[in-house]
């Protein structure tokens, strides 16, 4: 592919999205810096449409899912918070046509896909709150979201985003939601005392690295989740595979850190894989 074709394709994303309480946190740094990326994405990459993964959706072992509603729900997939948690909005609609591209794409790549109608679940619309405030930077575009595999195999992961790859050249915009470093166990120990965690940041760099890997970069994502400190970092893998996938769709483009913050035993973590299209720089 030519440096003509590539800057003329979207980019991909890896978004570090926090927990409910995260949308009433708009001091927090990584608030503040999901509204400079989503800024970036609705004034410069502009997409026709989003596909996005979240951590908080999984579905079976070898079978993805995939949202073919057309109109915008959500799913308040949290417990124990307050009642006004659940009154949130997120506006938004769904496509079927970019479902069925998607669809398409997928089961030529020999990946079984389900159709179900839902809504997008809190790992994607608490972090669109932040990112796209749809009063002051609204994503006026379809979001479609699809599952991960039940599974924790990173390169079937990353054979998602690799039979997604070609969407990106119809203007369609591919997004990860998870977290760079995600242990929730050794938050909510430490949590107050302000200890940070050594892989907070040791594994992030590691990402870094690997997602910059320029000859094998699935190999090197691979060999990413078997590091000594990767089962700290990551005691279960549904908040890293997002980047596995979205890796995947990247094809050769490059990838890099947009912004990284470790915070006891969390790093969030913000990734962009191509170019902002010459178009619109």
């Amino acid at each position: 592919m030519s440096s003509t074709d590539s800057a003329s394709r979207t980019p991909v994303y890896f978004l570090g999205i926090g927990g409910p309480n995260f949308m009433e946190n708009r001091n927090h740094p990584a608030f503040k810096k999901l509204g400079e990326t989503g800024r970036e994405i609705t004034t410069k990459v502009k997409p026709k449409a989003v596909v996005v993964f979240s951590a908080h959706w999984q579905h079976g072992p070898t079978t993805v899912a995939i949202n073919v509603a057309e109109k915008g729900e959500l799913i308040y997939d949290f417990y124990g918070f307050p009642p006004h948690y659940y009154e949130y909005k997120y506006p938004h609609r769904g496509s079927r046509e970019v479902a069925e591209k998607v669809i398409e794409k997928l089961s030529k790549a020999g990946i079984d896909v389900d159709r179900v109608q839902r809504g997008l679940d809190h790992g994607v619309w608490v972090g669109f709150l932040a990112a796209f405030d749809p009063k002051e930077n609204p994503l006026d575009v379809p979001i479609v979201q699809v599952s991960l595999l039940g599974n924790e195999d990173p390169d079937q992961h990353y054979r998602i985003g690799q039979a997604l790859e070609q969407l990106r050249d119809e203007g369609v915009l591919i997004i990860g939601a998870g977290m760079a470093v995600h242990n929730l166990h050794d938050y909510r120990k430490s949590r107050g005392n302000g200890a940070l965690m050594p892989y907070a940041s040791s594994f992030e760099v590691g990402l870094t690295e690997a997602i910059a890997e320029s000859k094998d970069r699935q190999t090197a994502m691979s060999a990413l989740l078997r590091r000594e400190d990767a089962r700290s970092a990551h005691p279960s893998l549904e908040h890293i595979l997002p980047i596995h996938i979205v890796a995947g769709a990247a094809g050769s483009d490059a990838g890099k850190r947009i912004w990284a913050m470790p915070e006891g035993s969390l790093n969030w973590g913000q990734y962009r894989f191509g170019d902002i299209p010459a178009a619109h720089t």
